[in-house]
């Protein structure tokens, strides 16, 4: 199986999905990472809450537009293999 551009666009769909499925309450807030972690105002963010917004910007933003890159991508495949 070669690498290519197809299988690093598809490699970047698996990881939105993945990043889009997270449920906060379940798994993040298990680890440490939910909600509930504030910063001081005016502080820095650190690397955690960054993360934190990134996944949070991820699935707002991109929740619909993932869906039909998903049939898209779906479609591609069963025409293609």
């Amino acid at each position: 199986m070669a690498f290519g551009l197809y299988s690093l666009i598809e490699a970047v769909i698996l990881c939105l999905n993945a990043v889009c499925i997270l449920h906060e309450e379940r798994f993040l807030a298990k680890v440490g990472w939910g909600i509930d972690q504030h910063q001081g105002f005016g502080e820095a963010p650190g690397l955690k809450s960054q993360i934190l917004n990134l996944i949070r910007s991820i699935r707002t933003v991109m929740r619909f537009p993932l869906i039909g890159v998903n049939i898209v991508t779906i479609g591609l495949k069963l025409l293609f293999g």
